[in-house]
This record gives structure tokens, sequence and C-alpha cells, in this order.
């Protein structure tokens, strides 16, 4: 039996056969993001030693920094106890949020409203032209 097999996999927004991903500096341990692999994402992302994913909005494996050239380079790949979760360690190259910051997570529940809690490293538009 593969790994692949051996792990639990989920439905998400109808996409079946998909593992969730906590991406995580190694440098300093801050969850980058979460995303989401199938078979072939997790299969290119242990070939190539570049993280990749299967994007549930674009419905495709997806390269992480193919548009923005914000890769990421994973050096260790952790299951979780269950079989339902993987984490990878990254080096991150400039930011992993779309938004342009670090992190995904760059807000925090303050009451009942959101504060930005890190500055912005790079403007999106000027990344993403569209």
């Amino acid at each position: 039996m593969s790994f692949w097999q051996k792990l639990k996999k989920r439905d998400i927004d109808g996409i079946g056969g998909l593992v969730t991903v906590v991406v995580q500096d190694e440098g300093d341990g801050e969850v980058l993001m979460v995303a989401y692999a199938d078979e072939n994402a997790l299969s290119k992302t242990i070939e190539t030693g570049l993280a990749h994913y299967y994007s549930t909005s674009r419905k495709k494996l997806w390269l992480k920094g193919e548009s923005s050239g914000n890769t990421q380079k994973v050096s260790e790949i952790l299951l979780d106890c269950d079989g339902d979760a993987l984490i990878y360690r990254v080096s991150q190259k400039t930011a992993a949020c779309h938004m342009g910051y670090k992190s995904c997570f760059f807000r925090k529940v303050d009451g009942k409203n959101l504060k930005v809690v890190c500055d912005r490293i790079f403007d999106p538009k000027s990344v993403y032209k569209k």
C-alpha cells in the first residue's frame, strides 16, 4: 500500500480525494497558509521539492509561485496522527499570501473587528496583472 493510499482524504467544495496541508515557515515556525493536495500535487511536491497544491478555485494542479514567483521549497513533510492532514515545512520566497503578506494569517480578531498585524511585503496589483 502506498503512502497516499494510507491517507484519509476529504471532499472539499465537491472535489474528492484531497488532504489538508498546513504550510509552516521552516525558520520561525510561523503558519503561512492552508491549502489542499491531491495525489498528483503530493507526488509533484516530493519529486521536485517545490510545493504543489490542488487549487479548489481553479480546479487544477497549482505550483505555488507559478504566477508570482513566490515559491516554497519544501524541507520536510509531516503527517498528523489521524492521517488526514500534512504539514509542509518550507523556505518561502518573499511571501505566501496573494494579498502581499508573509502569511495568509495577517489579521487578528480584535473584539468584533479584524486588525492587520503585519506589514504588506509586496503590492499584489503589480504582481498579478490581469
